[in-house]
């Protein structure tokens, strides 16, 4: 079936057309987690008990999985062995005497010979798979050791990548588990609740949760939204970052307020602010240089945050390369003054903020 997009692989699930491997990753840890489970359910049916095997990749006993692929269930027309975690760039944590490479290569051998009841599914909830866009195919490729164990189930199964879902795709999502709940929200405040929550879906599930229990059938409003949804920092510094690219003083200085910037936090707020404007700084030189948002995502691994690339290419048209090089200056400077004097860091950081919205 070779790497095939989520809905393929929910289309083929329905219309029972099965494979013996599955590889499952990608930035939205949510969307591995709910196919895996369509996978299992398809496999399976509610025989998980007797038919379903859960292994830890991270201590996978090689010679156990040869073992186990080999049972036949009477219980369920398949056996369905699940491995989550299993890292071909460090197989164990304790690798003394052992060579990554050769692990996998055993893995692969097993692999190779389990029989036609057995289905394997490979899923990543906990590290990082390494990918980079190609652009002659316009499709992501990994490009660390995994992609070996990657490549071996898109030849002999499934691959599937879950990349993470922008604000847009998010919003209908939202809707539908507001509808769900007897509830309703519009798609704009669908979509402004995904940004505040930097498109994580597991912090917009227990928003959701809040918003509904608060609307009690209502229409979920902004105002709603704004009174119950915690402002993350990072979509506050967000905001600080915007007031700046419009020189915007007064709402620089309200969201310096939130940031509730003092002697613990110093250090996160400076770097989170320090964060935001490199992200613009390198947006608008990506633009400049005729560079896509998935190349720029990529060459500057920000895996789940690919949202704030494609947030900062937008942004950073309203301000210049040298603007923008001033204000990552401006903040090197903050952060050498805060690290060598007792200075306080919220006079500090304000007073950068003035120099940054200087013309």
């Amino acid at each position: 079936m070779a790497k095939v997009e989520p809905r393929a692989l929910s289309a083929a699930l329905k219309n029972r057309e099965l494979s013996r491997i599955y590889y499952l990753f990608g930035a939205d840890v949510t969307g591995v987690e709910q196919m895996t489970r369509a996978v299992i359910k398809a496999t399976v049916g509610g025989s998980e008990e007797f038919a379903l095997t859960k292994l830890n990749g991270r201590r996978l006993d090689i010679a156990e999985l040869e073992d186990l692929s080999g049972q036949f269930n009477m219980m369920s027309e398949y056996n369905c062995i699940l491995i989550n975690d299993y890292n071909c760039e460090k197989p164990y944590d304790d690798m003394r005497g052992k060579s990554a490479d050769d692990v996998t290569k055993k893995l692969l051998e097993v692999l190779k010979n389990i029989p036609e009841q057995t289905v394997i599914i490979f899923n990543v909830t906990g590290f990082e798979v390494k990918v980079q866009r190609d652009f002659r195919t316009n499709v992501n490729v990994i490009k660390d050791k995994n992609k070996k164990l990657a490549d071996f189930a898109a030849k002999n199964g499934v691959l599937c990548e879950f990349p993470i879902k922008t604000s847009g795709e998010l919003a209908k999502t939202i809707a539908g588990k507001v509808s769900s709940r007897g509830g309703s929200i519009s798609l704009e405040n669908a979509r402004e609740l995904a940004e505040m929550c930097l498109c994580d879906e597991l912090v917009i599930g227990n928003e959701i949760e809040k918003l509904c229990a608060y609307a009690d059938g209502r229409e979920i409003t902004g105002d709603m939204i704004h009174l119950i949804v915690h402002q993350r920092n990072d979509t506050t510094v967000y905001n600080l970052a915007n007031a700046v690219a419009a020189l915007n003083a007064r709402a620089a200085f309200e969201a310096i307020d939130e940031l509730q910037v003092d002697g613990d936090n110093r250090g996160a707020v400076l770097y989170a602010i320090t964060a935001a404007f490199l992200d613009l700084y390198r947006a608008a030189c990506a633009r400049k240089a005729h560079v896509s948002v998935e190349q720029t995502a990529a060459d500057f691994d920000y895996g789940k945050r690919t949202f704030a690339v494609k947030n900062a290419f937008r942004d950073s048209s309203r301000m210049s390369i040298e603007r923008l090089r001033r204000c990552v200056v401006i903040l090197r400077d903050t952060n050498m003054m805060l690290n060598s004097s007792p200075a306080d860091p919220r006079v500090t950081i304000e007073q950068a903020v003035t120099k940054m919205l200087s013309r």
